[in-house]
């Protein structure tokens, strides 16, 4: 859980209007398919599980600079600060309290800028 500091230190400039956070089970599949290749599709990048709509932001897009995160659960890589396809998964359980943090302090940076829309469901 995010301390005060840390909420103040992750908070964007300018607070977005965010939607309340849905549960809504999302597939493997259709998180594959929102990508950003395919403008049907919104652009979705998973944290431990929760689905974020990253939609309204170019670097998650396909030419953008974290466009490897985009329709995965990308745990791992935002953990290790990573951005080789290999570190790019859900598997973060087994990784150091070090990284763990980094991994709770992105998911609070996410939380803060972007819409819960679901939980991936395996």
């Amino acid at each position: 859980m995010a301390t005060a500091t840390q909420s103040k230190a992750f908070a964007p400039k300018e607070a977005p209007k965010l939607n309340p956070p849905k549960s809504t089970p999302i597939s493997l599949s259709h998180m594959a398919k929102c990508d950003g290749n395919s403008p049907s599709y919104p652009i979705y990048v998973a944290i431990m599980g929760t689905v974020f709509d990253v939609s309204g932001n170019t670097a998650y897009a396909p030419e953008g600079a974290y466009h490897i995160f985009a329709g995965k659960d990308a745990s791992r890589g935002l953990a290790l600060s990573s951005l080789k396809i290999e570190d790019c998964r859900p598997e973060w359980e087994d990784l150091a309290d070090k990284e763990k943090q980094v991994l709770n302090d992105w998911f609070t940076f996410f939380s803060k800028r972007y819409n819960i829309v679901g939980q991936v469901r395996r």
